[in-house]
């Protein structure tokens, strides 16, 4: 009976302590939604994991990068707990959506941290293409990013320029060497996808003589 009553005892103590834990999670989360810095830095302080995800797989940093919350993600990025290229569930970090959005001086804040550049899989460099922006394109590359990385399908970020970003996207990666021949999955090349994405003026873009290709490791 004794060891009952113990086994009780720990379970109410386990679940309180379970549930006071689930509720600074939410708490974090709200501050962080909030653009709440001195909450979310006083949290952090006192030790709350500013890793943690939301129910769909954001973590603190892309979640207030999607509100936006400018001032917690100064927090965030300046803390040397948040693991700067926590991934959500579609295998996104915080460098690839700053680059999809055009967001340069995070872009840079992101990379003084050493976020990676060249993470397997889609880069930072495919979503930077997808948008079309060029100086963060110019940034990544002059950090080694891979001009001609290949997704899980093998689309290369010149594709993703040709079908989805700017004509100045196109141009700045064929003057930088991007292979025009590499196909993806489905056998297509970068024409291909300014075919399917009717953009006649990545069509011309491609149609001309290739440039020479930037070596891999991103230095003439």
């Amino acid at each position: 009976m004794r060891n009952y009553f113990k086994y009780i005892l720990y379970v109410a103590v386990f679940t309180g302590f379970t549930s006071s834990f689930a509720d600074t999670g939410v708490d974090f989360l709200r501050a962080v939604r909030g653009d709440n810095p001195s909450g979310v830095k006083s949290m952090i302080e006192q030790g709350i994991d500013p890793n943690i995800k939301d129910d769909s797989g954001q973590t603190a940093l892309l979640l207030a990068m999607r509100e936006p919350s400018p001032r917690v993600i100064q927090v965030l990025v300046d803390s040397p707990k948040v693991n700067i290229d926590g991934r959500n569930a579609k295998d996104e970090t915080p460098l690839m959506m700053a680059a999809l959005k055009g967001q340069q001086e995070l872009v840079l804040k992101l990379i003084a941290r050493d976020a990676d550049v060249n993470k397997t899989g889609w880069t930072p460099l495919h979503y930077a293409a997808t948008s079309g922006n060029v100086p963060i394109m110019k940034i990544l590359l002059d950090k080694y990013a891979f001009i001609d990385a290949q997704s899980p399908n093998g689309t290369t970020p010149l594709m993703m320029a040709a079908m989805y970003g700017s004509t100045e996207a196109v141009k700045f990666l064929l003057d930088e060497g991007a292979d025009t021949a590499m196909k993806n999955e489905q056998g297509m090349t970068a024409a291909d996808f300014a075919a399917r994405g009717k953009r006649p003026d990545a069509m011309a873009l491609l149609a001309k003589p290739a440039t020479p290709k930037r070596p891999a490791d991103g230095k003439w």
